[in-house]
C-alpha cells in the first residue's frame, strides 16, 4: 500500500486512466500547457542564471594585454615602456674629453718614439756611392775625389752623377753622426756660375781656412747653412749643409 501524497503535490504519473490525454493539454494538440514553475516541496528552486550571476572579470586596462587574449587578433599593441628623461648633466665635461684625448695620444707618442729611436724612422736609407763615382771617373771630366777615414757615424744617403750644359756634377749626400745633412759636390762647371747656383745670392764669404794641406773658402749661405769651397783649375769642390762647422771640416779634410 503506497503512502498518501500531499494534496498540493502533482502526481508523478499524470496519465489519466483509460489512455486519455491530460486535462491540462489543449484539445487541439500542438503545444503543452504552461506548467506551474513552483518547484515541489522539498526540492530546491531552480534559479535562472543571468548577467548578474556571471563571475566577475577584470576589465581590460588600456595599453595592458588581457591574459589569454592574442593582441594580434584584437589589433591592440602593448603600451611602450616609460621614457627615461636624460639628465642635463649627462653630457661629458671638457675635462673628461681632455682626459680621453690624453689617453689616446700617449700610446701614439710611445709608438712614434719607438719608431724613431729603435727602428730608425724618418732617416734616409744608406746607399752605395760606388756606381756614381765610377761613372764620374769613366768620363774623365774632372779629377774625382772620395772621402776616406770618416767615422762609422757617417752614412751616404744619396749619390748621383749628371752632365749639365756647362760640364758635369758629382753629388754625394751624407748624414752626419749628429743627424745633420751635408752635400759634397764636385764639378767642372765654371765657379762664377756654379757658386751662385749652389749657394744662392745670399752667400757671404767668411775667410779662408786650411784643411788637409789645402786652402778652403768659408761661406755663410741661406738659412743656417754653411759652406766650404775649394777652387782648383780643373774642378770646384763644395761642402755645404746645416751641420756644425767641425763636421763640415771633417768631411772636407777627408777628401782624397
Amino acid at each position: 500500500m503506497e503512502p498518501a501524497q500531499p494534496a498540493d503535490r502533482v502526481p508523478a504519473d499524470r496519465t489519466p486512466p483509460g489512455g486519455q490525454p491530460p486535462g491540462d493539454l489543449p484539445a487541439s494538440g500542438g503545444e503543452p500547457a504552461a506548467t506551474d514553475p513552483t518547484p515541489p516541496a522539498g526540492e530546491p528552486a531552480l534559479v535562472a542564471s543571468g548577467p548578474a550571476d556571471a563571475p566577475a572579470t577584470d576589465e581590460p586596462t588600456p595599453g595592458r594585454p588581457v591574459a589569454g587574449v592574442d593582441t594580434a587578433e584584437t589589433g591592440e599593441r602593448p603600451a611602450p615602456p616609460p621614457r627615461v628623461e636624460k639628465s642635463a648633466r649627462s653630457e661629458r665635461s671638457p675635462k673628461d674629453m681632455a682626459i680621453s684625448l690624453l689617453v689616446l695620444l700617449i700610446p701614439i707618442a710611445l709608438l712614434l718614439a719607438f719608431y724613431r729611436g729603435f727602428l730608425g724612422g724618418d732617416q734616409a736609407a744608406p746607399v752605395d756611392p760606388a756606381p756614381a763615382i765610377e761613372q764620374a771617373v769613366s768620363t774623365n771630366a774632372f779629377p774625382v775625389g772620395q772621402p776616406q777615414g770618416l767615422g762609422s757615424g757617417w752614412r751616404t744617403v744619396s749619390a748621383r752623377y749628371q752632365t749639365v750644359a756647362d760640364g758635369a756634377n758629382l753629388r754625394l749626400g751624407y748624414l752626419t753622426p749628429e743627424g745633420r745633412g751635408v752635400q759634397l759636390l764636385q764639378s767642372n762647371v765654371p765657379a762664377e756660375r756654379l757658386l751662385p747656383a749652389e749657394l744662392t745670392g745670399q752667400a757671404q764669404p767668411q775667410g779662408p781656412t786650411e784643411l788637409g794641406g789645402r786652402t778652403w773658402q768659408r761661406y755663410s749661405t741661406r738659412g743656417n747653412q754653411q759652406a766650404l769651397v775649394l777652387l782648383e783649375p780643373t774642378r770646384t769642390v763644395i761642402v755645404v749643409g746645416d751641420a756644425r762647422e767641425n763636421e763640415l771640416r771633417e768631411l772636407a779634410a777627408a777628401l782624397r
